[in-house]
C-alpha cells in the first residue's frame, strides 16, 4: 500500500499523539496543524491526500478551509518544470529519501535524478 500523506489537525495533545502514532504504523505520512489558519495555509499547497479535522477547534474557520479545499476558480496549470520538481520531491519522500529506489520509481538514471535534486535544490527541504 502507498503511504498517503494527511494533514491532520487535532487539539487534544494526547489524542493527537495516538492518531500520529496509529498513522505512522500504518505505514502514513502525518503532518501535523498547529492550528485552524495553519490546516487552511497548509492545505493550500499540494501534496496531502486527505485532512483529518477536529471540528470542534476554536479558530477552525470552515469557509477558509472550503476555500483551500476547492478554489472558486480554476489556478493555472504548473509549467512541466513546476511539476517535474513537485513530482520527484513527492517521489522522494515517498521513498524517505533513497535516491536509488526513488531513481527506479521515476524511470531514470540515479545521476538524472541526482542532478535534478541539485538542479531543483530539493536536498535542502
Amino acid at each position: 500500500m502507498t503511504p498517503r500523506h494527511l494533514l491532520v489537525l487535532e487539539r487534544d495533545p494526547e489524542r493527537r499523539e495516538r492518531l500520529l502514532e496509529q498513522l505512522r504504523a500504518g505505514g502514513d505520512h502525518p503532518v501535523v496543524a498547529a492550528d485552524g489558519p495553519a490546516a487552511a495555509d497548509a492545505l493550500g499547497a499540494p501534496g496531502f491526500d486527505a485532512l483529518l479535522l477536529d471540528l470542534g477547534t476554536p479558530d477552525l474557520d470552515l469557509a477558509r478551509l472550503r476555500q483551500a479545499l476547492a478554489p472558486e476558480r480554476p489556478t493555472e496549470p504548473d509549467s512541466l518544470e513546476q511539476a517535474e520538481r513537485r513530482h520527484i520531491g513527492l517521489v522522494l519522500r515517498h521513498t524517505g529519501g533513497n535516491k536509488r529506489r526513488a531513481a527506479q520509481l521515476l524511470g531514470i538514471s540515479r545521476s538524472t535524478l541526482l542532478h535534478k535534486v541539485r538542479k531543483y535544490r530539493l536536498d535542502a527541504e
